[in-house]
Parts: C-alpha cells; sequence; structure tokens
C-alpha cells in the first residue's frame, strides 16, 4: 500500500523534470504548480496526508517543483550565452576574413566567403593578400578543427602572414617562418593546410602546404598540382616553391576542401573541372565566383556541409577570358 501512495509522486515529479529541459522558467513555474496540486489531490484521494510515507513523498515532490524553475532559468542563460558567443565569433571571423573586389598591385583578387549554414560551428577555412616589396602574396589556408579553437589559430595564422609577408625574401622563407611562429599556438594534432602565390609578370609562384591544388583557368582549364608534397604548417613543412606562367587573359582560382569535397545526395564528388570551366568564362570576377557557387549548391542540392573560400586572381592587364577547354597541367618550374 505504501509502494501506491509513494510511487505516483515520482512519476509526478516527472512533469516539472521535462519542463525544465524543454520550456522556459514560466512554463516549468506553471508545471510545478500543477504537479504540486495533483500531488497534494492524490494524498487526499487516498487519506495520506497524515502518514510519514506521504509526507516524505510530497517533500520531494515540493522540492523537486521548486529546483526545476531554477534549472530551466540555468539553461537558458547557458543557451543564450552559447549563441552570442557563436555570434561574436561569427562576427570576428567575418572581420578577418573581409570581402574583397579590387586591383591590388595590377592583378584583380576578389573573394568569396560561405558558411555552411548561418548557425553552423566555426570553420577554420581562410584568405589573405599582402602587397609586398616582393609583389602581390596571396594566403589560403584551412585550420583544421571547427569551434572558437579554429578561430583562434585562423586568426593566428592571418596575423602573423601579415607581419612576416612583407619580409620574408620568398615564398619558402615565408612558408619557414609561418611554421616557426604557429607550431607553439598549436596542439599535437593541429595543423593549417595553406597554399601561398606571389604574382610576378606573366607568372605567379606558389607554395603547397598540403592544401588543395590551385587552378589555372585560360585556354584550358587546369590543376596545378606540386612536383613534390609538402607537410602542412605545423608539421615541419620542407617548402618548395614551382611557377606558373600567367598568359595574358589567365586567371588563378585558389579554394579550400568545401569545393572539391563537396558531394550531391547520392555521393557523387562536384566535377570541379568541368564546372570551373563553364564558371570561370563569366566575364567578371565577381560573376565568375556567384556563377561557380551556384553551379556547387545545383549540385550538391542543399547547403554544403563544409564551409568554403573562394579567392580568384586575374592580372590587370588580361583581357575577357577565351572559352576553355579541361586539362591537367604540369607546373613550369620548382626552385
Amino acid at each position: 500500500m505504501n509502494a501506491i501512495r509513494t510511487a505516483p509522486m515520482t512519476l509526478i515529479l516527472l512533469g516539472p523534470f521535462l519542463a525544465c529541459v524543454w520550456l522556459g522558467v514560466r512554463r516549468t513555474l506553471l508545471v510545478g504548480c500543477a504537479a504540486a496540486a495533483l500531488g497534494l489531490a492524490l494524498g487526499l484521494g487516498q487519506g495520506a496526508l497524515s502518514s510519514g510515507e506521504f509526507a516524505a513523498g510530497y517533500g520531494g515532490l515540493l522540492a523537486g517543483c521548486a529546483l526545476a524553475p531554477y534549472a530551466a532559468a540555468r539553461r537558458t542563460a547557458l543557451l543564450r550565452a552559447c549563441t552570442e558567443a557563436r555570434e561574436a565569433a561569427r562576427g570576428t571571423q567575418q572581420l578577418i576574413l573581409r570581402p574583397l573586389s579590387r586591383e591590388l598591385a595590377g592583378t584583380h583578387v576578389c573573394t568569396r566567403y560561405h558558411c555552411a549554414a548561418p548557425r553552423s560551428a566555426i570553420g577554420g577555412d581562410l584568405y589573405d593578400t599582402a602587397v609586398t616589396p616582393y609583389g602581390l602574396r596571396v594566403l589560403v589556408g584551412d585550420v583544421r578543427g571547427h569551434g572558437v579553437e579554429a578561430l583562434r589559430l585562423t586568426a593566428a595564422t592571418i596575423a602573423a602572414f601579415r607581419e612576416l609577408a612583407y619580409t620574408a625574401p620568398d615564398l619558402p622563407a615565408l612558408v619557414t617562418d609561418l611554421d616557426k611562429r604557429l607550431t607553439p599556438e598549436l596542439e599535437a594534432e593541429d595543423f593549417v593546410t595553406a597554399v601561398l602565390a606571389e604574382f610576378a609578370p606573366g607568372e605567379v609562384r606558389l607554395v603547397n602546404c598540403g592544401h588543395p591544388a590551385p587552378l589555372r583557368a585560360g585556354r584550358r582549364v587546369e590543376l596545378l598540382e606540386p612536383f613534390v608534397p609538402v607537410t602542412p604548417l605545423g608539421l615541419a613543412p620542407d617548402p618548395r616553391q614551382y611557377r606558373v606562367r600567367l598568359a595574358p587573359g589567365d586567371r588563378l582560382l585558389l579554394y579550400t576542401d568545401g569545393l572539391t569535397e563537396a558531394r550531391s545526395p547520392e555521393g557523387v564528388p562536384f566535377p570541379l573541372l568541368p564546372e570551373a570551366t563553364l564558371a570561370l568564362r563569366e566575364p567578371l570576377p565577381d560573376d565568375a565566383l556567384d556563377s561557380l557557387y551556384g553551379r556547387l549548391l545545383a549540385h550538391t542540392r542543399a547547403r554544403p556541409v563544409d564551409d568554403l573560400a573562394l579567392v580568384l586572381c586575374q592580372p590587370s592587364d588580361t583581357a575577357v577570358p577565351v572559352p576553355a577547354t579541361v586539362s591537367h597541367s604540369h607546373p613550369s618550374g620548382c626552385d
């Protein structure tokens, strides 16, 4: 008989418990009041108000009803703080990855940054530019991981590039300096894939540290794979520079793996070379990047699951791009 009298109190307490998990403070308080009234009515109906078993069970119910609104308030405050922190981090990331569409040292640079979802975890994609005594230098990279830690490493990578890009005499030296600067900031399993480009009349010099290969678009669309693989920043890379000719009308597309790892609902990879061939026929760089992203969305038929950074560089003395064909390239030289 005692079990019959006390067991319902535990079941009634489930109401306030579930309410504090799913509802706000006011609604949780109302559920708690209703649970307390129901427990009292149950005791009256059983004629057990004076029993010790009922007093213990009802006391536990009242304590649970009193704690439930406090738990709901703590949960609400925590969710609000997390949302504010995420939005602040997103805002910081957008300031770091400022959009760009302008001429820099004789090269028109156009950028796009696409978040996987408005409320998604913060990614580690990054890009930056520097007009140095050695020419225009461009960085595109991807920090391993997500969240606030990835944002911290993104900011550290860009800050290091902005400080070192103006003094390093060449790209291999710049990569070595970046690796030395970033290694103390990285945990044991952290690294940063990166590709660095330096523009000179009629050519671009590249160092690729474990990053997706740049794409040259002109009479042909070609992936510019390095001769020798180089490990990412943070993993003691041995940088190897290679040089690629840029003919009038050529463009250079730098991007992160949100482009190469995108899949259709059937699991088919995004056909980068054919789609880039069509998108980069657009006369204006901004339109070309918008067209490429539109083709990516058409392929995935949903928002991509990974963030994406795109940087399109076009020497300003080039003409409107001629229709391109798909090909694979071999860089002209390696230093």
